[in-house]
C-alpha cells in the first residue's frame, strides 16, 4: 500500500517540484520497494517449512525457471542451458524456487561487460541425484563460501548488486527439507558452481519447522 502510493506520488509530481524534492521521493520509492522485496522474501522463506511431495520433472522445472527469468536473461544478454535432467521425488514449487534462485544468482553476479553463462546438469550420486549450477560470474572468496547461505548475509552493497540476502538461505532450507545438502565451489574472477543433492525418497508428506 505504502509503496503504491509513493509510486503514484513519484509519477504525478516528478519534475514539478525542485530537484531536492525529486531526490527525496526517489529515496522513499526505492526504500519502499526494497522493503516490499524483503517482506516477500521472508514470506517465501517461512513457507518452505511445509512440503507436498510428488514426482517432479526437473526438465520442466528448469524450463519454467528460465521462463520466469526471461527478462533478466535477455537484458543481460545471458545464456542459460541444461543437460538432460532427472525426475525426482520432491515438492515441485520448492524445486522451481531452488532452480530459479540459483540461476538468477548466476545471471545477476556477472562480471562487468561479460554476458552471463549458466549451465545446469545432473549426475547420479549414491542414494539419489547431484545437481550442478555453474556460472562464469565474479566468484566468491573462500572465506565467504559458507557464510553466503546465512539468512540476510550479503557480500555486496545494494548499489553493486541489489538483493535481500534471503535467496541462498532459502535454497539451503529447501534442500535440507528434501534431506539433501548444498555447497559450492568457486574461483574469484572465474565463476561459481553450486551443488545440491536430492535423495531417492518414498512417497510422503512432511512438515518441518
Amino acid at each position: 500500500m505504502v509503496s503504491n502510493y509513493l509510486q503514484l506520488l513519484e509519477r504525478k509530481y516528478r519534475g514539478k517540484l525542485d530537484e531536492k524534492a525529486d531526490k527525496y521521493i526517489n529515496f522513499a520509492v526505492d526504500g519502499a520497494r526494497r522493503m516490499q522485496n524483503l517482506i516477500d522474501g521472508l514470506l517465501n522463506y517461512s513457507r518452505i517449512g511445509s512440503a507436498e511431495f510428488g514426482w517432479v520433472d526437473m526438465n520442466q522445472t528448469f524450463a519454467d525457471a528460465v521462463a520466469n527469468l526471461a527478462t533478466a536473461i535477455r537484458e543481460s544478454h545471458g545464456e542459460v542451458s541444461s543437460g538432460v535432467l532427472p525426475t525426482v521425488w520432491g515438492d515441485g514449487t520448492q524445486m522451481l524456487q531452488l532452480f530459479q534462485n540459483l540461476i538468477a544468482n548466476g545471471v545477476k553476479y556477472r562480471k562487468p561487460g561479460v554476458p552471463p553463462r549458466v549451465a545446469v546438469s545432473a549426475t547420479q550420486a549414491q542414494g539419489g541425484w547431484m545437481f550442478l549450477v555453474q556460472d562464469n560470474g565474479i566468484g566468491i572468496e573462500r572465506e565467504d563460501q559458507e557464510a553466503v547461505f546465512q539468512l540476510f548475509r550479503r557480500l555486496h552493497t545494494k548499489e553493486e548488486y541489489p538483493g535481500t540476502g534471503i535467496g541462498l538461505a532459502s535454497c539451503m532450507k529447501i534442500v535440507e527439507n528434501h534431506h539433501g545438502r548444498i555447497w559450492l565451489e568457486s574461483v574469484p574472477g572465474t565463476g561459481t558452481t553450486f551443488f545440491f543433492t536430492i535423495p531417492v525418497g518414498k512417497e510422503r508428506r512432511i512438515t518441518t519447522t
